[in-house]
């Protein structure tokens, strides 16, 4: 089987930081042309840094890094140290990458590498907020109709928000970006907090990531260590979500995963519910359905995966 071209759009992020373990972890089944970073969790600096360092963890340095957009198209940048620390990836101890990054902006590299490709060959995977994805659909027209599909983390319905009452981080970052996404008429799948809330991280699955002998597992323990501390706390749950792998998970084993096409719009007037995806789970407007909403997932299987593909790295 061909491996499937892929483009990993991220702010890592130590849930971003596994996403992108995984994806590297599987090249018979993904092929990761590029991993663009865009501001987020952290600024941008920041989040381009951290991409590298998981390149050379997973020892894919083969796969370019682009560094992107540096805020959202309005507004002002908010990130969530908050959660995940002042670098992003508190929790282990990672050397500054050697690594350069790659040439010119992630924006563009994300135009090239779709419109050089056959119509319908590359998936978008977008972690963080949508600022490149918009961009670039905004720089090339035709970039909708040319790509495979859009996969993405972000948005809730059932769960709400996790940075307002409304309102999921990375959408809330950047809800004009994610506006521009969601009506883009691509094939768009989502994983929002209701399916990733389902994936909870366990003191069991903590303990075969730390028995698993090799630096990836390891770093992956101490990560999660760190980041799942503040969803415990805040949710007072015995483990928090883990939302980024999820997206890598689905191209990997879409049947772990469960939802339904619908209509999905995002809120960006309102003060009280900016950032708001707007869910019609119910079909109860005549809305064009424009996104596959994820809602259950099979978390064992799902943990199952992530343990199997990040103990083959190094």
């Amino acid at each position: 089987m061909t491996p499937r071209p892929i483009i990993i759009d991220t702010d890592p992020g130590q849930d971003d930081a596994v996403a992108i373990l995984l994806a590297l972890a599987a090249p018979s089944q993904l092929d990761v042309r590029a991993i663009t970073s865009v501001a987020g969790n952290v600024p941008l600096a920041l989040t381009t840094v951290n991409a590298l360092k998981m390149v050379e963890l997973a020892g894919r340095t083969d796969v370019p890094v682009y560094a992107g957009c540096d805020g959202p198209l309005q507004g002002t940048l908010i990130t969530a140290e908050y959660v995940h620390g002042a670098s992003g990836l508190d929790g282990a101890e990672l050397p500054e990458p050697v690594t350069p990054l790659a040439e010119g902006h992630a924006v563009d590299a994300i135009v090239e590498i779709v419109m050089s490709s056959p119509a319908g060959a590359v998936t978008l995977c977008a972690l963080g907020p949508l600022t490149n994805i918009a961009a670039a659909l905004d720089r090339e027209p035709r970039l909708a109709g040319m790509l495979r599909e859009i996969v993405l983390m972000g948005g809730g319905f059932f769960e709400g928000g996790n940075t307002t009452p409304a309102a999921e981080f990375n959408i809330y970052v950047d809800p004009e970006a994610a506006a521009i996404v969601f009506r883009c008429g691509s094939p768009l799948t989502v994983m929002p907090l209701d399916v990733t809330h389902r994936a909870l991280i366990l003191p069991r699955h903590m303990e075969r990531f730390a028995q698993m002998g090799n630096a990836a597992g390891a770093a992956v323990h101490g990560l999660l260590t760190f980041y799942e501390r503040y969803d415990v706390e805040k949710y007072g749950i015995v483990g928090g979500p883990l939302h980024d792998p999820c997206v890598i998970a689905y191209l990997l084993e879409p049947g772990l995963f469960s939802g339904r096409l619908i209509s999905v719009q995002i809120e960006v007037e309102s003060p009280l519910t900016r950032g708001m995806t707007v869910a019609d789970w119910w079909g109860l407007t005549t809305e064009p359905r424009n996104a596959t909403w994820m809602r259950q997932i099979e978390a064992e299987a799902f943990f199952d995966l992530l343990v199997d593909r990040i103990s083959s790295l190094p």
